[in-house]
């Protein structure tokens, strides 16, 4: 019975990670929500006196508040995509998939400071930010966030499908979806509003897939 532990807890290992790509998902998209209804782009945006509305600076600081953990259980996710993938991982495309993911919690973190700095530029407390302020922590925050990483994000998704495409791991509707998904990211995200949620929609389809799979090992490997 004690030769069975090490092999029941690899298994289990999956399996937990997967639902981590699930709250990471979940967190993700919520932060984006939040985080669009705070700091709007466009002629919301022109002035920063809108942003005094406690409606949306709570939006924002409850953002700010669900980005760490975001980050942390994308990296479980992350360790999820690599055990799923296994021992027929391609290294180049590995080295791709990791680094893209670990530029991308980065960046995600380098967003969620930028969006910090103009909330402590507001004198006194609950007063708008300068307008000089206001427009380049708002620029810097939405650019690091869908010029960088998203764009990050469009080469994990990207990597992970051909991973799954060449190693058969995926199936063949997930690596389309993930194709489309890359695509939307790298070319339409920076342009678009609210197209960054293409990347938690895709992380959540993986997630699921990831539970679903890890799920059938158990059952078979206990039948």
């Amino acid at each position: 019975m004690q030769r069975d532990r090490p092999g029941r807890r690899a298994l289990e290992t999956p399996r937990a990670a997967g639902l981590a790509g699930v709250v990471f998902a979940l967190l993700l998209a919520a932060t984006i929500v939040l985080m669009r209804l705070g700091i709007p782009e466009g002629a919301d945006a022109a002035s920063a006196d809108g942003f005094t509305d406690s409606t949306r600076r709570d939006a924002v600081v409850t953002a700010l508040a669900l980005i760490p953990f975001a980050g942390i259980f994308f990296l479980w996710f992350l360790g999820a995509v690599r055990s799923h993938v296994g021992d027929v991982e391609d290294r180049f495309l590995a080295t791709v998939l990791l680094g893209s993911g670990l530029v991308f919690t980065a960046t995600l973190f380098g967003a969620a400071a930028a969006a910090s700095a103009v909330l402590a530029v507001a004198h006194p407390a609950g007063g708008a930010p300068s307008t000089a302020a206001w427009d380049f922590g708002r620029h810097f925050a939405y650019t690091l966030m869908t010029d960088y990483a998203m764009r990050m994000a469009a080469v994990f998704v990207s990597s992970m499908s051909v991973i799954g495409k060449r190693m058969g791991v995926l199936p063949r509707w997930l690596t389309a979806v993930g194709a489309v998904s890359a695509l939307l990211l790298l070319f339409v995200s920076s342009n678009v509003p609210w197209a960054e949620l293409v990347f938690p929609a895709w992380s959540l389809l993986l997630s699921v897939h990831i539970l679903l799979v890890s799920g059938r090992r158990r059952r078979v490997r206990a039948s």
